[in-house]
């Protein structure tokens, strides 16, 4: 606990007075309390005769709160059931009210809570334990009284009590105003806090009660029976049944969605086939155009007039008339290549004949 017992001591001795007596402490620790009879700022509607404790930059170096006076006591009651944040926000309001704080948290007992208010989903026990470790408190008061009365303010010399402004309806009787907070607002004693807006014991308790089913479901997967929550066999059963359904509903979900899920990569593979397919097919037409378009080109290339081979080709049918040319006569020439045959045909006849004449002559 901060609440170490050099503070202890320091307010005990500043607390007393030469005589040492009770009473004369008690006026001590009203005098230095000095109330300023105004509205409370953040509260208007609060009477404006009901005083209200001095807030921080309105005390003096030395007063109580100060870093240079003792701590000021101050206390903060409630049930702090299924302690949350907006309990925890308030007793920080609480802790940081002045810089030098002694910061007591009350929470009231199963007995008197459960006759008074309610029942409450955690143990006295679990509640104080849970005040203790919030790092706000320096003090934790168990069986805190449902209405505060003098006897308990100066048994733990508390200087201001605080909670919000609305009135706490006193359900025990004993405040005979109707607010339990009444008398302390009228003394001046009454520190006011605000509510954290949003969360409150009673809507998780809603939360939970308007999830019924879903909560009996989840602690029934995790191994509670029906027996350890208060919960009919015939409920049981409905719940039970309710998961059988949805576990099935969600196997069928997920083989349909698998199914769909096959079906779709089947779908992708078949139309990346067809894609890879037509691209093949597409090649070989490029190929084969390709091809075509490259054996044309060379047919046009070989029979073309000023081709290699058409020239080699007139170039030789060329050396072929030349040639042919020199061995053929015209038909002049082969005329009178004729006439000369015949007149040496002629010649050799009389010779003939005069080489008879004489062998007649030599006969």
């Amino acid at each position: 606990m901060s609440s170490s017992s050099p503070k202890r001591k320091q307010r005990s001795e500043s607390g007393g007075s030469a005589s040492g007596s009770p009473a004369a402490a008690k006026r001590a620790r009203t005098a230095e309390r000095e109330p300023v009879a105004t509205p409370h700022p953040a509260n208007p509607d609060i009477p404006g005769d009901y005083p209200r404790p001095k807030l921080a930059h309105e005390l003096k170096e030395g007063q109580p709160g100060t870093l240079t006076g003792r701590p000021v006591r101050l206390y903060a009651d409630g049930i702090f059931d299924m302690f949350h944040f907006g309990h925890a926000k308030a007793l920080q309001q609480v802790k940081e009210a002045y810089p030098n704080v002694e910061m007591i948290a009350g929470c009231c007992n199963d007995e008197m809570t459960h006759r008074l208010k309610g029942r409450t989903v955690m143990v006295d026990t679990e509640r104080y334990e849970s005040l203790r470790h919030c790092k706000w408190v320096d003090e934790v008061l168990t069986d805190a009284p449902w209405v505060i009365t003098d006897d308990f303010l100066e048994q733990n010399r508390i200087d201001f009590v605080c909670h919000d402004a609305l009135p706490y309806a006193d359900t025990s009787g004993e405040a005979g105003d109707g607010d339990v907070y009444t008398q302390l607002k009228k003394r001046g004693m009454f520190y006011e806090t605000q509510r954290t807006d949003g969360i409150s014991t009673s809507d998780l308790i809603v939360r939970i009660i308007s999830e019924y089913d879903t909560f009996i479901r989840r602690n029934l997967q995790r191994g509670y029976s029906a027996e350890e929550m208060n919960v009919p066999w015939t409920k049981e059963k409905q719940v039970q049944i309710d998961m059988a359904m949805n576990e099935a509903r969600t196997a069928l979900t997920g083989s349909v969605a698998k199914a769909k899920a096959k079906v779709s990569e089947v779908k992708d593979k078949m139309a990346g086939a067809a894609r890879q397919t037509k691209e093949e097919v597409e090649s070989v037409f490029r190929d084969w155009g390709a091809k075509v378009d490259a054996l044309q080109k060379g047919f046009l290339d070989v029979f073309d007039r000023e081709s290699p081979l058409r020239c080699q080709l007139r170039q030789k049918r060329g050396e072929l008339l030349r040639a042919a040319s020199n061995k053929l006569k015209s038909p002049r020439d082969l005329l009178l290549q004729g006439g000369d045959d015949d007149g040496e045909d002629g010649g050799g006849g009389g010779g003939g004949g005069s080489s008879g004449g004489g062998g007649g002559s030599s006969s």
